[in-house]
């Protein structure tokens, strides 16, 4: 019973992130470890920070993707 309560609050928190354009760590992470296995990561902070900036125009002009 409480496993199924805890799977149905991560079922909303990532639906409310992805609703909200927050940048999904874990996926990026994954897409590191099989793409880019010679590169270090980003940590968390990092990688929002960049996320945030590439979608909202931090350096250049604003992207969608």
């Amino acid at each position: 019973m409480f496993a199924r309560l805890l799977a149905g609050i991560r079922i909303a928190r990532d639906t409310l992130e992805r609703a909200c354009g927050a940048p999904d760590y874990a996926a990026y992470l994954a897409h590191e470890r099989a793409h880019h296995p010679e590169r270090a990561p980003l940590r968390y902070g990092e990688f929002f920070r960049k996320r945030q900036a590439d979608r909202y125009g931090g350096d250049g002009p604003p992207r969608c993707c």
